[in-house]
């Protein structure tokens, strides 16, 4: 079975889905469905459309340089199989997919700390400005009630209890 690319979004096209279209210089265009075709048709460039695979890697969306993604890339010449090398594939996706979740996250991770920082940036230079609307110390302490602790003692319950 032969996984093709949307040409358009990147997107995995199954067999018997999708959208083929060949040109006339006999360049086969896939697609996985009619909102890519239509983009294509309308000669709009993957790069400045926001959802597709394209954009997302141009401005740091998603990572674009990473070992694991070398087994997902195509190969056109044929290879004579080996079961043990293809058991020894089968065993290592695991691991590698999970590999490739983890380094996914650190990714997403460092990219939101710039927005993080530049956000308590924004509030601490708000409170400074609006430090005034803000209440008081000693307002704030007048307001509090305060506690009182009451010790009871072990014999005045057990003489409470005697009595009834």
């Amino acid at each position: 079975m032969r996984l093709e690319k949307c040409w358009f979004c990147s997107s995995t096209v199954y067999p018997g889905h999708g959208i083929q279209f060949v040109r006339n210089d006999a360049k086969v265009f896939r697609f996985c469905r009619s909102k890519c075709h239509k983009n294509f048709k309308m000669k709009r460039n993957p790069r400045k459309v926001k959802w597709t695979k394209a954009y997302r890697c141009l401005h740091g969306k998603d990572m674009t340089q990473d070992s694991t993604f070398e087994f997902e890339r195509k190969r056109n010449r044929p290879e004579r199989y080996d079961r043990n090398v293809t058991e020894q594939t089968l065993k290592a996706i695991p691991l590698i997919t999970k590999i490739r979740h983890e380094r996914q996250k650190k990714h997403i991770t460092n990219r939101q700390k710039q927005g993080k920082t530049k956000e308590r940036e924004r509030d601490a230079k708000e409170l400074e400005q609006d430090i005034q609307m803000l209440p008081k110390k000693d307002a704030i302490l007048s307001t509090q009630k305060t506690k009182v602790v009451v010790k009871v003692s072990q014999q005045q319950t057990e003489e409470n209890l005697m009595e009834e």
